[in-house]
């Protein structure tokens, strides 16, 4: 009954696909019914949604722990579940500011209640689209929490690959890391097709129903979207392979997607 009118439940969101695949309970049947459909030819999508979610996790703590990084701006930040964003920035650092972004009502209903509420003034939500990055950057809530004057680190966890080429997802990044000062980091998880291209191709067509396709990019792709910064070791690579918290599983060569974090150092020309 919670559930606010703009959602229409009758088609898959990437969202709360992910949801499914982590084991939330926060989706409806046609988003089932499409990650099912992945699922069926890419069994692994679990796996892939879990190690993605630890990179996530790796990644903050490297932000805010060595980087030494207090303002977070998470872009595409999905359903809030443990291991989120704040919860991890805030065991390092409790005065780590954080914005969430993303474009689905229920992200929006759910983080307001779960992520917000209980730090006021350090952290903030709203409903935003990547594809007009502007419009997140210049919102008078983000600009309340975040001072773009001092290093921001800005995650665009897995969901580059919900950007179609026809919106240029790599002028998007140049936009976003043309107005982030030195000192600002940028961290990317994407899929890719580059390990097993008929079965990745297959599986992403369950995306085909949902409110955006996935975009499978190979090596040099997402290693682009890093173009103008400093990429941290051990630079762009296959996901679990980022700064692991132990040893590597040995089947870890099943986790489709690349992930890699760069700094930004300088000015960047206009994007």
């Amino acid at each position: 009954d919670w559930t606010p009118t703009e959602i229409d439940t009758s088609v898959a969101h990437p969202a709360r696909m992910y949801d499914y695949y982590l084991g939330g309970k926060d989706h409806y049947a046609a988003d089932r019914e499409a990650a099912e459909k992945v699922l069926a030819v890419l069994p692994e999508g679990r796996a892939m949604a879990l190690a993605n979610r630890a990179f996530l996790g790796r990644a903050v703590r490297f932000l805010a722990a060595e980087a030494g990084i207090r303002q977070f701006l998470d872009i595409g930040t999905g359903i809030p579940g443990p291991g989120s964003t704040g919860e991890t920035a805030h065991t390092v650092a409790p005065d780590a500011r954080i914005v969430y972004v993303d474009n689905d009502p229920i992200v929006l209903t759910h983080s307001r209640a779960l992520l917000a509420a209980d730090r006021p003034g350090l952290t903030t939500v709203i409903q935003a689209d990547l594809r007009a990055p502007l419009e997140i950057l210049e919102h008078p809530e983000v600009r309340a929490v975040l001072d773009f004057d001092e290093p921001v680190a800005v995650l665009l966890v897995a969901v580059l690959h919900f950007i179609k080429p026809t919106d240029d997802p790599s002028g998007i990044v140049d936009q976003i890391k043309q107005r982030l000062a030195p000192g600002s980091y940028v961290a990317i998880s994407h899929g890719t097709g580059d390990f097993d291209p008929d079965r990745s191709e297959a599986a992403v067509r369950g995306y085909d129903s949902a409110t955006a396709p996935f975009v499978l990019r190979d090596h040099k792709e997402v290693a682009g979207f890093f173009d103008g910064l400093e990429v941290v070791e051990p630079g762009v690579v296959q996901l679990p392979w980022w700064r692991p918290d132990g040893a590597v599983p040995e089947d870890s060569d099943r986790i489709w997607l690349y992930a890699g974090v760069g700094r930004k150092t300088e000015e960047l020309p206009p994007a």
